[in-house]
């Protein structure tokens, strides 16, 4: 049995979530709570409520703590000195660093350009960050250099699991999160800001031998999601956070599906793929986000064309913004276009990597509107010349081009001149590009 308080200011704090990710409890109105501990927990951690700051160290979140054998545990919540209903977050995927060459190249490329998106933001509206897995490449000394960037970047980030980030050669699913643990505390929790509540979650399944794993959220995570979305209302804001996409690669995502029913607005995000892809199932937005290391920090894009990169959200209450940020381009440069001679024509080709269905994607030649760019699945034109065969990229080979459907095409007669494409994404924000012959 674990008992204590949550006080703020010395001031005590009813209705917070505290669980042992078995038992999810709250505090009553003099924020005093009791959890009898499920035999296999691990740790004891707090969901954060909306208002208080984040408590972490080195900016590496730290709500959760190990269970003493006195049974004893208070928390003490910070107030933020800004209101929260506003706030932004940043999606890393997949930095995925094997060596500190490839550390080398993260500390000088994203998170200076992460850094950088911060400052622009307004000062007055918290932000935090979350990666979706594959912090390292099974080189667990290096969590220590990931951590070094998380201090860098200077705003509180959470951590999920992805399956380079697992221990092999330990047993089973249940002892392959050994060392995350010990590094970032549970592989499952959630937390609140503002009108949004966020779950992490640990979608990958180690299979007993080295590198072999599925996508599969356990039973037990499951019914712990179950509970603690009892404490959430049905129309806030749920942004749920793991590594595997859900929608294609997680084998009982039916299961999940339907814990979240009757939750009307619940966006995933996602990584694993060294792709970008937006999926909506059912009304659930699923973002699949392009890798922070591109294609394993061979080369500027990821497999699909998709420039290295991570993602920009805002809230507002609980209405979502974003965009995609590609690692030292401007935010404005949303679209890669290629012209190529063909037989007696000339094809245009525009890779539009953020897209979903409330985009739209026009084209212009010599000024004049042709209307609507035809989408096409297909390969990127730069990702075929960076890593297609045997032989690219150099020093990693095994990156190949992604086949992709966000790829927008029209063929033209070789005498225009000026070619111009117009994407607007579901928010009305507008990204040109241009071809001059």
């Amino acid at each position: 049995m674990v008992s204590g308080v949550v006080t703020s200011k010395g001031k005590a704090v009813a209705g917070v979530v505290i669980s042992d990710g078995y038992n999810v409890i709250q505090t009553d109105k003099n924020g005093k709570y009791e959890i009898k501990l499920h035999e296999l927990a691990r740790f004891v951690w707090i969901s954060t409520p909306s208002g208080y700051e984040f408590k972490s160290e080195s900016n590496i979140a730290r709500h959760y703590y190990k269970p003493d054998t006195a049974g004893k545990l208070n928390f003490d919540l910070k107030p933020l000195k800004q209101k929260d209903d506003k706030h932004n977050f940043i999606i890393w995927a997949d930095p995925q660093v094997k060596n500190k060459k490839d550390v080398e190249q993260m500390m000088e490329t994203s998170v200076p350009d992460t850094i950088k998106i911060i400052k622009s933001m307004d000062p007055k509206i918290p932000v935090h960050g979350i990666t979706v897995g594959d912090i390292v490449w099974d080189n667990h000394e290096l969590f220590v250099d990931y951590n070094a960037a998380v201090t860098k970047m200077g705003i509180p980030f959470f951590q999920a699991l992805g399956n380079h980030d697992m221990d092999y050669r330990m047993g089973g699913d249940e002892t392959s999160d050994k060392t995350f643990q010990e590094h970032y505390g549970p592989t499952y929790y959630s937390f609140n800001r503002g009108k949004a509540h966020y779950v992490v979650l640990d979608d990958v399944r180690y299979l007993g031998t080295e590198r072999n794993y599925d996508g599969y959220i356990s039973q037990q995570q499951l019914d712990w999601l179950a509970k603690d979305l009892k404490f959430v209302s049905k129309d806030a804001l749920l942004i749920i956070n793991l590594h595997i996409p859900v929608h294609n690669a997680v084998k009982n995502n039916a299961d999940f599906y339907a814990v979240l029913q009757g939750f009307t607005n619940v966006h995933i995000m996602s990584g694993h793929t060294h792709y970008n892809r937006n999926v909506i199932t059912d009304n659930i937005f699923e973002h699949n986000h392009g890798a922070v290391c591109g294609a394993w920090w061979t080369g500027p894009i990821c497999e699909d064309g998709t420039p290295r990169g991570y993602g920009v959200y805002e809230v507002n209450g609980t209405e979502l913004k974003w965009f995609y940020q590609p690692t030292g381009l401007d935010k404005k440069e949303q679209i890669h276009i290629y012209v190529d001679d063909l037989t007696n024509q000339k094809r245009l080709i525009a890779n539009v990597w953020n897209w979903d269905p409330k985009w739209k994607v026009e084209y212009f030649l010599d000024g004049k509107s042709m209307g609507l760019l035809e989408q096409q699945k297909g390969y990127d034109p730069l990702s075929v010349s960076l890593y297609k065969g045997d032989t690219l990229p150099k020093g990693r080979t095994f990156p190949e081009p992604s086949k992709t459907d966000h790829l927008f095409v029209a063929h033209f007669e070789p005498s225009v001149k000026v070619v111009k494409v117009v994407a607007t994404d579901r928010f009305g924000e507008k990204y040109e590009a241009n071809f001059k012959a």
